[in-house]
């Protein structure tokens, strides 16, 4: 009986040291589910740095979107000045055309009359507008452009109906230097600021505008030039200077069309900051 017993414990004994460790079922399920952790803690990382790139994502694209708003109101506005500077434009061309069918143009070649009278008109004295003979013939006569002055006057103002501003700048600027003297200059300095101005180069606006205040202080252009001064300046953001100079046209051309354009754009400058605030 002993003997049978010393025989199981031999056999158990070399069954067990026959058995790898790694053989063990035990041991394999362990790995098998340390393997399963492992790859779905690889898993779960790979989902949070994905969940924290898509709200990087979308971070970025409401900034794109907020920025393409932003853009989309710019433009709008832009597009909304650019028209009121065409129709500002447009008005006081026709404005001009239609002063020039009444006005001293009889000298004017076919065509041209309603362009190159804008300037007869404004440097005409009234003596000789209403066309009389008595003693003023001579100076009208003297005030009067030549064909080749109105001609070339002309040209200029035509490109800047048609919208060609570029020409029409080029156009003005080689008459004014051609004939600085003509009874058409102070128009065609005029014109020239118009055209920066449409153009959006207000610097040169401003100088152009200036010079017709200068040279030309009590022409019909000078309340106009005022004007568009002040408009130049609001658009220069110089809000100060803008100020000034529209308050300036409404106390020096009372009841006219240009202070009553000041009046307005004056409602649009922004208020002045208190002066406490600005220290």
């Amino acid at each position: 009986m002993l003997r049978m017993s010393g025989v199981l414990l031999t056999l158990l004994a070399a069954g067990c040291a026959s058995t790898p460790p790694g053989q063990d079922p035990v041991q394999l399920k362990l790995a098998e589910l340390d393997a399963r952790v492992a790859r779905m803690e690889h898993a779960s990382g790979n989902q949070v740095e994905l969940s924290q790139r898509l709200d990087e994502a979308q971070a970025s694209l409401r900034e794109l979107r907020g920025r393409i708003d932003e853009l989309e109101h710019s433009n709008d506005e832009l597009r909304k000045q650019q028209r009121d500077l065409y129709a500002d434009l447009e008005k006081r061309i026709s404005a001009a055309g239609g002063a020039g069918a009444t006005g001293p143009a009889g000298s004017a070649a076919p065509g041209l009359a309603g362009a190159a009278s804008t300037g007869a008109g404004a440097a005409t004295p009234a003596s000789g507008a209403g066309g009389s003979d008595n003693g003023g013939g001579g100076a009208a006569a003297a005030n009067t452009p030549s064909s080749v002055e109105q001609a070339v006057y002309s040209q200029a103002f035509d490109a800047l109906k048609a919208g060609s501003y570029s020409v029409a700048i080029t156009g003005f600027k080689d008459f004014l230097g051609t004939y600085p003297t003509s009874p058409l200059a102070e128009n065609a300095q005029y014109w020239l600021g118009e055209a920066y101005y449409v153009n959006r180069d207000y610097e040169a606006a401003a100088g152009a505008f200036r010079t017709v205040m200068r040279k030309w202080p009590d022409s019909r252009k000078a309340p106009d030039a005022l004007l568009k001064l002040g408009y130049t300046q609001f658009e220069q953001k110089q809000f100060a200077a803008a100020r000034a100079t529209l308050q300036e046209v409404t106390k020096k051309y009372p009841g006219t069309d240009s202070a009553r354009l000041a009046a307005d754009r004056l409602k649009r400058i922004p208020a002045q900051p208190p002066a406490s605030a600005a220290h």
